[in-house]
């Protein structure tokens, strides 16, 4: 896939490898690298694992590794749960009609 110049990006640079981390950071964080993700509009023509530059929204220049174009959030908040269902429904009834056992 190809990226045209001033495409919404999203790019993927190692800052610091396993080796060059700090020494006074946990164990588990010491074995892995130190890695950046950065959006911005791309400032050349591109494909997906070609090196470029990108200018994000507050003007910084940064390059990366092109790993996605026009990327967006693919998270959610999980499957339905019918339980949290009833209890909004239980909470709706006291809110606006009260404890009918008063």
């Amino acid at each position: 896939m190809n990226a045209k110049k001033g495409t919404w990006v999203r790019i993927h640079d190692i800052v610091l490898t396993a080796e060059e981390r700090s020494p006074n950071i946990p164990d588990d964080t010491k074995k892995v690298p130190l890695e950046m993700w950065t959006k911005g509009f791309i400032l050349q023509d591109a494909s997906i694992g070609d090196i470029v530059e990108v200018k994000t929204i507050t003007g910084r220049k940064v390059k990366g590794r092109l790993v996605e174009i026009n990327p967006y959030y693919s998270h959610n908040f999980g499957e339905f749960v019918p339980e949290l269902l009833e209890i909004g429904l239980q909470l709706k009834t006291l809110l606006w009609e009260g404890d009918k056992n008063e």
